[in-house]
């Protein structure tokens, strides 16, 4: 090869590269976007990519009473049990983590930031409103999700 062809291939290979990346941003799974409506203030939030989340997000639309757990967590149990293979076998939750608790088959919303907890399965993240979940009490929601 020639000096000269050298940096057209070079220029050549950067553009195919480049047209090529959008393509494959295209093939990412689309974003599990819920929302948590509390009467009528609404939280938002995205699940992640899991065998647990896609089974929470199968059980959309949901109707629950979050109640408070140890002034750090929102609770409720949920109708099903989720599947947990390949989640690892726990985690420590920050705050607006969207958890399954294994163990009891339960929802936990993270209010406040807590250790690390065997058993307890990362389902997502709120985004937005997490105030309209944390209020004192119990907490009646509606959890549905959202479509672009």
């Amino acid at each position: 090869m020639t000096p000269r062809i050298l940096p057209k291939l070079a220029t050549a290979a950067l553009a195919a590269i480049i047209a090529l990346a959008p393509a494959h941003a295209r093939q990412q799974p689309p974003a599990m976007k819920i929302r948590i409506v509390t009467g009528t203030e609404v939280a938002l939030g995205e699940l992640d990519d899991s065998a647990a989340a896609r089974d929470f997000l199968a059980l959309l639309p949901l109707k629950l009473t979050l109640t408070d757990y140890a002034e750090t967590e929102k609770v409720a149990d949920l109708p099903v049990r989720l599947t947990t293979g390949g989640s690892p076998p726990g985690m420590a939750p920050t705050v607006g983590d969207i958890t399954y608790y294994a163990p009891w088959g339960n929802l936990a919303i993270f209010i406040r930031d807590f250790g690390h907890s065997r058993g307890l399965v990362k389902l997502g993240r709120i985004t937005s409103g997490l105030r309209h979940i944390g209020r004192a009490g119990p907490v009646p929601v509606t959890i549905e999700r959202m479509t672009d």
